[in-house]
């Protein structure tokens, strides 16, 4: 009997990815073929964001472009799950009636029912308690063989006024310990040489279960416990950034000298605004803090312009702010009016246009910033970590410590002969350009 194949199309951030990935291998565990290929598969899922506009746009784009296939090849039926399902429960298949099944986030474990559903011509829908769903979970890895995202929590308490996530998400909860080291240690096993721990807050980590700030310990705990090469943190708070994770930035050899840290502004009024927690003197210190306990660290973070009320005064300390902390790796975002947060309602709404002029205006800046940063590097011999080997421009690609996958640059060099994925190699950079590196590997 010939195999029902299945698609899928993952959109959102990495923790998004991780629940892709779970039901990857619940599928393949049922006994259905995976396939990478849109017009060779039979149902296709599609895992949606919905955290502002520009991601809802994308998530409906995608789901269209399906449901030409649906229309005009061999496709049967569609799945959508995640965060767009789990915010617009009526309207998805109510809009789009091509779409077969829907999931809610708290619901990922019923893909196996809702895809035999739409084999027997059915539709479906389930949206189970979003908070009750077990973290974690054997997952098929779509990440390379050298790295893999490690959630360690889900949901978000700290309710920031434009933000959309804990009504999708639920509260924060964390994962338990001997859990996360129990995943950790089966994906060094297959030959992961990465790790990036991620969370909706990963420094809120442990508080609910522990009653403390436990993502220190857990690092530790990581890097004695598995034989991981690389340890990454994403998504961490300034007002939670404490004397013992700066200490462990600097002192454990596995975790490295890089935090993500989204600061979203520095003016006071604009983060009380935000519900942000700790004002610009707290954002500020938390940077101080790093760049003086951890020599040579890496720093990414994001702003939102263009928030309700901003005004040119408060857009201007932005910009000085961002030429003082001389961010690494930055981002900004023009503000999404999201319906359901409280900031939608909120008066002094700016007009889109003045939005994207200061995100021009910002981004420029940054711009300029890091090519001055990314020159310094010509002549270092850096460490990489090799991921492959671009056939087309015949010579092969990684990422240094200073580097996260898929959002930072790359280094390409030249070698003068195959190195493997998942070696870790000595690199002398020859040249800068735009976000990425290029140079001779030291033989």
């Amino acid at each position: 009997m010939k195999k029902t194949k299945i698609g899928f199309v993952s959109l959102g951030c990495p923790k998004n990815l991780l629940d892709t990935e779970v039901m990857l291998h619940k599928l393949a565990s049922a006994g259905y073929e995976l396939t990478p290929e849109e017009t060779d598969a039979d149902i296709i899922v599609i895992n949606t964001c919905a955290f502002i506009e520009s991601a809802k746009q994308e998530a409906i784009e995608n789901i269209l472009d399906i449901a030409w296939l649906k229309e005009h090849e061999n496709l049967r039926g569609i799945v959508v799950t995640g965060c767009l399902v789990e915010r617009y429960r009526d309207e998805v298949m109510t809009e789009i009636p091509e779409v077969d099944a829907v999931l809610g986030v708290g619901s990922i474990d019923r893909i196996v029912e809702a895809v035999r559903a739409v084999e027997n011509n059915e539709k479906y829908k389930s949206y189970e308690d979003k908070e009750a769903i077990a973290l974690g979970g054997d997952r098929v890895i779509t990440t390379g063989d050298t790295m893999a995202y490690l959630k360690i929590s889900e949901g978000c308490d700290n309710r920031c006024t434009y933000c959309a996530i804990p009504a999708i998400r639920g509260r924060f909860r964390s994962r338990e310990e001997d859990d996360i080291i129990r995943e950790a240690k089966e994906l060094t096993s297959m030959g992961i040489r990465e790790l990036v721990v991620i969370g909706q807050d990963t420094t809120a980590y442990g508080k609910d279960l522990y009653g403390e700030y436990r993502l220190p310990r857990l690092l530790r705990r990581l890097a004695e416990e598995t034989d991981v090469h690389w340890l990454r943190i994403l998504y961490c708070y300034p007002d939670k950034i404490t004397d013992e994770l700066i200490a462990e930035l600097a002192t454990n050899p596995k975790v490295v000298k890089y935090i993500d840290l989204p600061v979203q502004h520095v003016s006071d009024r604009v983060l009380r605004r935000m519900n942000r927690k700790g004002d610009g003197q707290v954002v500020r210190g938390a940077i101080e803090r790093l760049r003086a306990g951890v020599p040579g660290i890496t720093i990414r973070s994001t702003a939102i312009v263009g928030f309700p009320g901003e005004t040119d005064e408060e857009f201007c300390e932005l910009c000085e702010f961002v030429k003082w902390a001389r961010f690494e790796h930055f981002g900004a975002f023009t503000y999404s009016r999201e319906e359901g947060t409280p900031a939608y309602n909120l008066p002094d709404q700016i007009d889109e246009q003045v939005k994207q002029d200061r995100y021009d205006i910002l981004m420029r800046m940054q711009a300029s910033i890091h090519d001055e940063i990314a020159e310094e590097h010509v002549g270092q011999v850096v460490e990489v970590l090799c991921e492959g080997y671009d056939v087309v421009a015949e010579t092969h690609y990684g990422r240094r410590a200073a580097d996260a996958p898929e959002i930072d640059g790359k280094v390409y060099f030249s070698a003068s002969k195959k190195q493997a994925p998942g070696t870790f190699l000595r690199v002398r950079v020859t040249e800068a350009m735009d976000y990425d590196l290029y140079g001779e590997m030291e033989e």
